[in-house]
């Protein structure tokens, strides 16, 4: 069988959590999946960041005619193209990770979307106009005409059930694929580069978009240089507004408390949970939620919200505050966690082989016809 999966979308170290999840699935395919055969549809100025998969026997690149970065130019393209593309090609089923299936569909060939949160409904001023309204109407045709949706949490689930009705039959949970590895580097190196301390840093992996709430994580790091104490907070991440983070950072006087890193490799990000002394994830909206499980699966504490998915996807193991915004709560809540012992959390309902043979499951269900 033939699997086409759509990677069109994905700009290189731009597309933060959307990215890491169908590399790490890509990944888990490449190692994990004997029934099928994936075609990977893939852009011009993507496809050297894929290329490696065409050395599986397993897969082959489809370099597209478009170019990621250009995305008004590429959704159209999309939606003209895509679809009779993926019967050239012989696909058996299209998988889309994202939530831009083709209006234009005349293959027959069924489809697979992925949904991963209705995040413009609950933050609408986070969006422009043009993109919420871009985004409502393509969650919308996703739920009524794909032949099967997938979400990332029962939270999203339920989100989405409230919000389009018609998916009620086709929407399924399969939850985000999290690889962990030792990142075997020397921790020396991220000492010098940054000028941190192993074990003396707080760290966080987030965009600086408004619902990641990374103000209130500034206004803690002020409040405990306040009390006499010397914090480091590390932060890596992309997208979002940076010129206000740096201007926050500058607003409370803790320039040189706060160090950003900007996009880092999977090596320097796992080296960095792994000499961190607390993990901070301050987010108040999330589909699932990937660093703080990748953060306590390396045994570090955690302190973060309850908010939307959070609790459900770290099953309760975290230390949570209450109430997002209260810095004071999250000095209270950072004490705690640091007088608890590390911790190592398996997770074992987030590894790859599980999340593939799901999606296979999936695959060979929806070709059968039995959705």
């Amino acid at each position: 069988m033939r699997i086409g999966i759509d990677l069109l979308w994905v700009r290189p170290e731009i597309c933060g959590g959307t990215e890491s999840y169908i590399r790490n699935l890509l990944d888990g395919f490449a190692k994990y999946d004997r029934e099928h055969f994936f075609v990977l549809f893939v852009s011009l100025d993507n496809a050297e960041s894929f290329r490696h998969y065409g050395r599986n026997e397993r897969m082959s690149l489809k370099i597209c005619p478009v170019n990621s970065k250009r995305q008004w130019k590429r959704i159209l393209w999309e939606n003209l193209h895509l679809d009779r593309l993926a019967k050239q090609e012989a696909v058996d089923s299209m998988f889309i990770p994202v939530y831009s299936m083709p209006l234009t569909r005349g293959s027959g060939i069924p489809y697979l979307c992925v949904i991963h949160d209705l995040q413009a409904l609950h933050y609408p001023e986070y969006f422009s106009t043009l993109r919420r309204l871009f985004l409502k109407r393509t969650w919308s045709y996703v739920c009524r005409k794909a032949d099967t949706v997938v979400t990332i949490s029962n939270y999203c689930k339920e989100d989405l059930i409230r919000h389009y009705p018609a998916v009620k039959d086709k929407v399924c949970v399969i939850y985000d694929p999290v690889v962990s590895e030792s990142s075997h580097m020397d921790a020396g190196l991220i000492e010098q580069k940054y000028g941190i301390c192993r074990g003396e840093y707080y760290y966080c992996v987030s965009s600086m978009l408004p619902h990641k709430n990374l103000r209130t994580v500034l206004e803690l790091m002020a409040l405990l240089k306040q009390t006499g104490q010397s914090p480091c907070l590390v932060l890596s991440g992309v997208g979002g507004n940076q010129e206000e983070f740096v201007r926050t950072v500058r607003e409370l006087e803790i320039e040189k408390e706060v160090v950003l890193t900007g996009f880092v490799t999977n090596e320097e990000r796992d080296c960095l949970y792994e000499n961190c002394k607390v993990f901070l994830f301050p987010s108040v909206f999330e589909g699932f939620g990937m660093p703080p499980i990748e953060a306590m699966r390396k045994g570090k504490r955690v302190v973060m919200t309850r908010e939307s998915c959070l609790e459900e996807v770290t099953e309760g193991k975290a230390v949570y505050v209450e109430k997002p915004r209260d810095v004071r709560e999250w000095a209270q809540r950072l004490s705690e966690a640091e007088a608890l012992p590390e911790q190592t959390e398996r997770f074992e309902c987030y590894e790859p082989e599980s999340i593939v043979r799901q999606f296979t499951e999936l695959f060979m269900r929806q070709t059968d016809g039995n959705i």
